[in-house]
């Protein structure tokens, strides 16, 4: 089945070919691991399956032009989270919160959000539960683990993962939800602090349709646009598949500004001609001044973005897909990581090329 677009494109986000520029000393052999290799699934079905249909928050569906009466549940209260949440509790949602430090909830519970000590409990006093978390691990643990989620969940509610995952942690997370006899919906978000804070994030869902539907109206309020993709896993995997290019991209853009100071040229005045030339993209003019004067103020954690290069690179590894550019990228993420630059955000790359031109020097 075709897909049906209803978020209108811009072509400003195309990924200029210059991104080729990473594979240059960053560049690593490649592997056999990357080397095309006989696929052992049943050939009756894909890995995934990538026909779909697409909405957005554009679309005229009843669910859009409803308000969800239910009680909201949120768990992690993050970077990502905390904003998402206020954003429920300021436009009259009844919300109740979790965190792993209860002290991320009190700024939520002064805006008349409701504490919970666990996310068992969020669940069972909730009729929808999203959950924000850091990791793989992190998801698995607060939905599956001692007073997890699935304690909580039961015919009638829904759960909806916001987190970052790989797609069999997605796939796993749905099989116990639903094993409560409750529904499921993995969606993970393009954009990052800003965006979350404005309401103007991308939602990448898949699951459950008619949770989907329900929640709608939420996703509305916290994001600009959003995407059913039809079964659990291909949310996860168009995720991973937007990051990895965010991630070289990032990459290329750190080359490219200081190979412009190292011919004499002004990197600001790059910054400006690449923000209105074709590979204009708003990440670009957005990180581009702070990354001139060395700034990395955290909106995307550097950690955060390797680790979703390494399970990109992990799918495109199980269909045997060649992605040597997302690899060169991920090395340089994984020694930037090296130099304590976790915890920064994610244009702090390039302090690790930097790093290595003085290391050549």
């Amino acid at each position: 089945m075709p897909s049906t677009l209803l978020a209108k494109p811009n072509i400003n986000y195309l990924l200029s070919s210059t991104a080729m520029a990473l594979c240059s000393a960053f560049c690593p052999r490649i592997s056999a691991n990357f080397r095309p290799k006989p696929f052992s699934s049943s050939p009756s079905k894909p890995l995934l399956s990538l026909s779909f249909k697409v909405f957005s928050s554009q679309a005229t569906d009843a669910s859009s032009q409803d308000k969800f009466s239910g009680r909201v549940g949120f768990l992690g209260l993050g970077i990502m989270g905390s904003p998402m949440a206020q954003n429920l509790i300021k436009t009259g949602c009844d919300v109740i919160v979790w965190n792993r430090t209860k002290s991320k909830c009190d700024p939520l519970i002064s805006l008349g959000a409701k504490y919970r000590s666990s996310p068992e409990e969020v669940a069972a006093n909730c009729d929808v539960t999203f959950a924000m978390l850091a990791d793989p691990e992190s998801a698995i643990d607060v939905a599956c683990g001692k007073n997890g989620a699935v304690r909580g969940m039961g015919p009638g509610k829904g759960y909806v993962d916001i987190s970052t995952v790989d797609v069999a942690t997605s796939k796993l997370i749905n099989e116990h939800i639903k094993a409560r006899g409750a529904l499921f919906l993995e969606a993970p978000v393009s954009g990052s602090k800003k965006p979350a804070e404005d309401g103007q994030l991308i939602f990448l869902t898949a699951g459950d349709r008619s949770l989907y539907e329900l929640v709608s109206p939420l996703l509305d309020i916290l994001g600009k646009s959003r995407f059913y993709l039809g079964e659990v896993g291909n949310g996860a995997a168009m995720k991973l598949v937007v990051n990895m290019i965010m991630g070289s991209m990032m990459a290329s853009f750190s080359e490219g500004i200081l190979l412009s100071k190292k011919v004499g040229l002004d990197p600001s005045v790059l910054v400006e001609v690449v923000s209105q030339g074709a590979i204009s993209a708003p990440m670009y003019s957005l990180k581009g001044p702070s990354m001139v004067k060395s700034q990395y103020p955290t909106a995307f954690p550097l950690k955060h973005q390797q680790k979703d290069l390494r399970f990109a690179l992990g799918l495109a590894e199980s269909v045997s897909q060649s992605t040597p550019i997302a690899a060169a990228a991920n090395e340089l993420y994984k020694v930037a990581k090296s130099y304590g630059l976790s915890d920064e955000d994610f244009s702090a790359v390039i302090e690790a090329l930097k790093a290595k031109s003085q290391d050549t020097a």
